[in-house]
């Protein structure tokens, strides 16, 4: 459900591989993510492009594993979000709560 794809010693960046996040799969992306999350203990980086359908059991998921992260003194910043759902985050004011990149060099050039 969730690839790693680059790990270093300020950020791990993440790819989800998954079209409909939805009730189905929210719990497992859920505990896959907080899994990572303790293992690495870095920034997250994840990349939702491969999304192009979320519900509010999904995003839910994405703010239960932010405030992990956030124990943690990290955090989850998010990358390739489709038009659609980025105005999803955007119409329930989540681009006010995580931070949202076009992808992985803007992301971490900050």
């Amino acid at each position: 459900m969730i690839d790693i794809e680059t790990v270093t010693d300020t950020y791990v960046a993440l790819k989800t591989n998954i079209t409909e996040a939805n009730l189905n799969n929210s719990e497992k992306f859920k505990a896959e993510l907080v899994a990572l999350i303790d293992e690495h203990k870095n920034k997250v980086v994840l990349d939702l492009s491969s999304i192009s359908y979320m519900d509010s059991s999904f995003l839910g998921a994405l703010v239960s594993s932010l405030k992990h992260a956030i124990a943690f003194k990290s955090d989850i910043l998010l990358i390739g979000l489709k038009p659609d759902i980025h105005n999803l985050f955007s119409l329930i004011r989540l681009d006010k709560v995580f931070k949202i990149y076009k992808n992985l060099t803007e992301a971490t050039a900050v």
